[in-house]
């Protein structure tokens, strides 16, 4: 383990460096009501350059939140709306022929920001998402025989609606591994609603938001979150969660054999670690524990476990596997 000594001075380094958090979060609850858990994960993804798929219902202010958050950050922004008509070369750009040098040269498409919201991602065809690997996976883009290197940071924020199949295509296994969390985005409370209503029910559009974050300072948390310390055990215990999942018999839980089709993939155990570690540094700690771990497991886990035909009939859902297996595996 790290001497005291050497903790105590990155925890100091942390506690400077996650102010600038502090301040996009107040920017962002003077635009966003409630929805703080949401917010925490955009920020836990921002820090160790995830990527987050956001399910919910419409009107959840889930663009609201990915364009404030942008505008706070002073990151570049782009907004794609996904049909089904929609081809890969909208997204990533295409070669286009200029006749009068005789040659071709490369447009650049949406793609090319730092904060892109990928608004009903699911309303494309597999070709048109797949079109998106490249970007997650590389940070990079290939747009003919060139190939372009995407700014930094670079986080792809993706929102689908649950409740509405026409006109709709499902993720491949693919592309949702690409992301790190997937995160629900719930309707709000009484009260939450009775001040969206007084706040929104206006003519007048929202003022513009000013940034108040600096790239230097997001690179400087990242750094940071670099050096945090993991210990081996709590690493043993990410590792235990996740291959649980995929042979749960083998883990103690038999009752599970049945429920799970296939488990997580070893990008789980990544994220797990990196999430945790976000989530730390967001408490203001230089190590993560094992609480830590769970706080982010389900919106690391739930995308990636598939119940069996079996268990969707029983209704039973990922998140039902994730509470078992969290409640089962041994805590260090």
């Amino acid at each position: 383990m790290k001497h005291d000594a050497e903790l105590q001075e990155l925890t100091s380094q942390i506690t400077e460096a996650s102010a600038f958090l502090h301040n996009a979060s107040n920017l962002l609850s003077e635009r966003v009501v409630g929805q703080s858990q949401v917010l925490e994960r955009v920020f836990i993804a921002l820090l160790v350059n995830g990527h987050i798929l956001l399910e919910g219902v419409p009107g959840l202010a889930k663009t609201l939140i990915v364009r404030t958050f942008a505008s706070a950050l002073n990151l570049a922004f782009q907004r794609i709306q996904f049909t089904p008509d929609m081809l890969p070369a909208d997204l990533v750009g295409t070669m286009v022929y200029n006749p009068k040098e005789m040659e071709f040269y490369p447009r650049k498409g949406p793609v090319f920001a730092n904060i892109i919201l990928a608004d009903e991602i699911n309303r494309s065809p597999a070709k048109v998402q797949s079109a998106l690997l490249e970007a997650m996976q590389e940070r990079q883009v290939t747009i003919g025989d060139r190939t372009f290197t995407l700014p930094e940071p670079f986080m792809v924020l993706a929102t689908q609606n649950p409740i509405e199949h026409e006109g709709t295509y499902l993720l491949p296994e693919a592309q949702l591994d690409r992301f790190m969390m997937k995160v629900m985005v719930d309707y709000p409370s009484y009260d939450e609603e009775l001040e969206i209503m007084q706040r929104s029910a206006r003519t007048c559009l929202f003022p513009d938001v000013s940034s108040v974050v600096e790239k230097s300072e997001i690179q400087k948390a990242q750094e940071l979150i670099d050096r945090m310390y993991a210990d081996t055990r709590v690493q043993r215990y990410i590792v235990d969660l996740v291959t649980a999942s995929r042979n749960p018999a083998e883990a103690g839980l038999s009752s599970l054999e049945e429920m799970i089709e296939y488990g997580a993939s070893p990008r789980a155990s990544i994220f797990l670690l990196l999430a945790a570690k976000a989530h730390a540094f967001l408490q203001r700690r230089a190590y993560i524990t094992p609480e830590d771990v769970k706080a982010v497991a389900f919106d690391v886990m739930r995308h990636r476990i598939r119940p069996t035909y079996e268990a969707e009939a029983d209704n039973v859902h990922p998140e039902d596997c994730i509470r078992q297996i969290l409640g089962h595996v041994q805590v260090p």
